[in-house]
Order: structure tokens, then C-alpha cells, then sequence
């Protein structure tokens, strides 16, 4: 799609570029269509932005979760697409139990571990690291994780936030011309551009059998609120199956832009001991590389997924 003046036109002729992003109004759509705007009872929530990320008060993580506690979490995660809790200071095994809350745990033997070999341990100060990119976490497995709960307990004096951009909304906004183009569409995702900008070449060899390339939906369906998602990311997603080489980056470039859109971001900025939680189904998300050369340590537990449909 480009933007053109009209034959004619009072104006001078002039011509954008095709597949850029563009001022206007955008539809910024929290809840799937038809369903109800509920109040949360047993928790206290503050949005902190239209369609995406709230934070979440009078929850204790470091104690097991009471079941109705649980379900209204659930529907907060569904509704937001990620949460913040403040001044939790889990342990791993807490931070282990309140993931475990939501399906059996996985594991990334790509990452380092930390003192809980089920938990991944980003350990970052001035070395290159998985910083600073757009990404949905593993979408290179065929079913790429349902969420993660991230906890940080060494922050920087500045800088080191998370950024995360609401898929949904990204699809909602596409050109309708777009979305006719993507219909049925799928991607090969692979594990080797993301991982080898900062592995050695030794290291991700004996992984290449294990992790073959899979194709995803470009865009996929939430198997619970039902929305349709943009799901392709600059890190993993390398084609769109039987398209063109350079038709499939043209639009790989335009949907890889969209995560960019500032309307349907939410940035959070940690405090050591804060945890966030998140859909990985719905959302993208962005750590950035700010703060060296001082040292910043977060740790992860990632909830098994569904294969996207």
C-alpha cells in the first residue's frame, strides 16, 4: 500500500513508500469482540495503557495461589496480556509454583541456567546478549510456549526495561487488503538467526536436529479469547511458505514493523525483586540494552504451549 496525492489535486504529485507506517487513528481493542468489561474482586489492578499491561496489587507470589485467586488471574492475563507484581523477591521454587499454576513448565537448554536448572538466568552487564529485538519467545518449537513469568533480582542504577507490543491489536490495525493477502499464510520459523548472532557456531550445531524449522500461521487464532494475531517475529521467522523470496520480505518487513507501533506497547520499568507475567501467545516483547556496563540478572520459568492454529 502507498500513499498518493490524487490526479488533479491542488497539490504537487507526490509518492511515500510502499508498507510504511502511518499517522491516524488507530483501533485499540482490549477484549475480544462481544465480551464483557468485568471488574476484578480479588486482587487490586491498575491498567498502565489501553490494550495492554497492568499491574497487579495484593497478590503474594511467594505463597501458593487459592484457586478463585488463580481463574481471575488467568482472565486479568488473558485481558492485559501481560502482568507486573511489584516487590515480590520469589525464589525459584515459588517462581517455579506460581508458572506451574498455568500448565507444565519447559525448559531452553539454548540459555544458561541458574541455581534451579529449570529456571534460565539472564545474567547481562556489557556483553552482547538477546537484547534489543522485537521477538515471541520460541516460536522456532512446534508449540512454542504459552507464557513466562520473568523475575528480576539484580537491576541496573538505570535503563534495563521491557517493552512488550500487543499482537492483536497490530492485526486489528492491518490494511484490510493485508489481511486478505494472509489468509490461510504460514512461516517457517528456525532457531538459527536468532541464537546465532550471539552463539558459537559449535554450540547450536548439535541443537539443528532437535529444532528443525517449523511453520506457523502468520496469523494465528488465541485458543481462548478466539482473536486473531499477528505471529511472525524478527528473531525466528525467516519466509512465508510458497511465496516469493522477495514478496515474502516485503511483507515479513511490513508485519515485523508493526510490534513498533507505540499505541500498542506498554514499557515497564523494574525495580529488583518485580516479576512480570505474559501471554507469549499475543504479545512480542523487547528487553533494552541500555545500562551497560552495569549489571542487570532476571530469571525465567516458560509455560509448555499449544501448536498455533
Amino acid at each position: 500500500m502507498s500513499l498518493t496525492t490524487s490526479p488533479g489535486s491542488a497539490l504537487r504529485a507526490t509518492r511515500l513508500p510502499p508498507d510504511g507506517l502511518y499517522e491516524g487513528a488507530r483501533e485499540l481493542r482490549r477484549l475480544a469482540p462481544g465480551q464483557p468489561d468485568r471488574p476484578y474482586t480479588l486482587f487490586g489492578l491498575v491498567p498502565l495503557g489501553p490494550v495492554i499491561g497492568a499491574e497487579i496489587g495484593g497478590v503474594d507470589l511467594t505463597r501458593p495461589l487459592a484457586p478463585a485467586v488463580r481463574e481471575e488471574l488467568d482472565r486479568a492475563l488473558l485481558e492485559w496480556k501481560v502482568l507486573f507484581f511489584r516487590g515480590q523477591h520469589p525464589s525459584s521454587a515459588q517462581q517455579r509454583a506460581f508458572a506451574g499454576n498455568w500448565g507444565e513448565l519447559e525448559t531452553n537448554p539454548l540459555l544458561a541456567a541458574g541455581d534451579d536448572p529449570e529456571v534460565a538466568r539472564f545474567d547481562r552487564s556489557s556483553a552482547p546478549s538477546f537484547e534489543n529485538v522485537w521477538h515471541t519467545d520460541v516460536t522456532f518449537r512446534e508449540r512454542p510456549a504459552l507464557g513466562a513469568v520473568l523475575h528480576l533480582r539484580e537491576v541496573p542504577p538505570y535503563g534495563g526495561d521491557t517493552m512488550w507490543a500487543d499482537m492483536a491489536a497490530a492485526y486489528d490495525n492491518l490494511a484490510p487488503e493485508v489481511k486478505e493477502r494472509l489468509e490461510g499464510a504460514r512461516a517457517v520459523h528456525d532457531f538459527v538467526p536468532g541464537f546465532a548472532r550471539f552463539t558459537p557456531q559449535e554450540r547450536l550445531v548439535p541443537f539443528q536436529d532437535r529444532f528443525p524449522p517449523v511453520e506457523h500461521p502468520v496469523v494465528r487464532t488465541h485458543p481462548v479469547t478466539g482473536r486473531r494475531m499477528l505471529f511472525v517475529n524478527t528473531s525466528f521467522t525467516t519466509r512465508i511458505v510458497g511465496w516469493d523470496r522477495d514478496e515474502s520480505d516485503r511483507m515479513l518487513r511490513l508485519l515485523f514493523q508493526q510490534a513498533h507501533v507505540p499505541e500498542y506497547q506498554v514499557r515497564f520499568t523494574w525495580r529488583a525483586g518485580d516479576v512480570a507475567f505474559w501471554d507469549n501467545r499475543a504479545t512480542q516483547h523487547y528487553a533494552v540494552n541500555d545500562y551497560a556496563p552495569h549489571r542487570r540478572v532476571a530469571e525465567r520459568v516458560a509455560v509448555a504451549g499449544d501448536r498455533p492454529r
